[in-house]
């Protein structure tokens, strides 16, 4: 794979601006002063076209059970099985036939790195590890927590708006999200939308994994916003829509900065996103906390039954990305 182009970094006021594709060199300072403010930060076209297209096919190839690395995923949906016609496969991406009322459907896939050569790939490069360890200011590095695809057919129901750090059960508790848009995000595929500023809330509603889904997928949001003091959410909010951003872009964001995405209204077009999430390189499991997650359950040991409350994470399933010592 080619290497990831991040030099060319965007803030929320540039995409106010309407400056989504027009990245001019930003300095790192100036990335990492808007990170802090606002939450996130965005880097257009930072991958190819040619790798985006891999991607595109790799992940049809895991849908339907074809694993390069020997492996499934941690979690995937029920397989795609193609209807062949003259040795040619019939279905579309995602599997989808043309018929929104039946196939209108969200998949979701954790670890595809774990079962796909490619996809690994793009979670453990360097270059984003670093610049997510240098926006967040981890001075030991960056190490790939997990990662999660997420991908729309046509008439797909939006995202609800949530956070992310409150599934991540580590000390330190920082979490960083790199989100890669795997299509062209106009605004008729429901692209991302962050909530400026969000990350320096409180606590406030945070909602489950079984909500992601609701009809109202502002309701979360305008709750905490009510929690944290803000009057009238609706229309005071400042909402940043990623709408715009081509395929291969990518935006980090800040894993308390609450964020979602609408329905995805095309009748024919996909919306294929992948989300990595990092934490800081010297995290430990909060033993507690992880054996009650399904997410994490498994990857604490049933016999460290000791007085300590935190568990070493385990190198091979928690890669370290990039750390200072790395560095050639």
């Amino acid at each position: 794979m080619s290497s990831v182009d991040l030099q060319h970094g965007l803030t929320a006021d540039d995409l106010q601006a309407g400056r989504i594709e027009q990245g001019e060199g930003t300095t790192l300072s100036s990335l990492t002063r808007a990170f802090r403010e606002d939450g996130f930060v965005v880097f257009p076209r930072s991958i190819s076209g040619d790798v985006v297209n891999t991607l595109q096919q790799r992940l049809e190839d895991v849908l339907r059970g074809k694993y390069d690395r020997g492996t499934p995923p941690d979690k995937a949906p029920a397989l795609i099985v193609d209807s062949k016609k003259d040795g040619r496969r019939k279905l579309g991406p995602l599997g989808y036939d043309g018929k929104t009322t039946k196939y209108n459907r969200v998949l979701q896939i954790i670890n595809i790195h774990k079962c796909d050569n490619e996809f690994q790939k793009l979670a453990t490069q360097e270059a984003i590890g670093e610049m997510v360890a240098k926006l967040a200011g981890w001075e030991h590095g960056a190490r790939l927590a997990q990662d999660q695809v997420w991908a729309k057919t046509p008439g797909s129901p939006p995202l609800v708006f949530h956070r992310d750090s409150p599934y991540f059960m580590f000390t330190p508790d920082d979490v960083v999200t790199v989100w890669i848009a795997l299509d062209d995000m106009d605004q008729e595929l429901g692209p991302l939308e962050y909530v400026r500023g969000s990350h320096l809330w409180g606590d406030g509603r945070v909602g489950s994994s079984s909500s992601f889904f609701q009809s109202d997928s502002r309701n979360l949001l305008y709750s905490a916003a009510a929690r944290e003091g803000i009057e009238n959410a609706e229309s005071c909010l400042e909402i940043i829509s990623l709408g715009g951003l081509s395929a291969g872009g990518l935006s980090i964001h800040h894993g308390k900065t609450w964020h979602g995405s609408g329905r995805t209204a095309s009748a024919d077009r996909p919306r294929r996103g992948l989300g990595l999430h990092f934490v800081p390189a010297e995290v430990e499991f909060i033993k507690v906390d992880a054996k009650k997650s399904k997410l994490w359950r498994k990857y604490v040991a049933e016999e460290n039954d000791d007085d300590s409350s935190t568990i070493n994470v385990p190198d091979d399933d928690f890669p370290l990305v990039w750390a200072p010592q790395l560095e050639r």
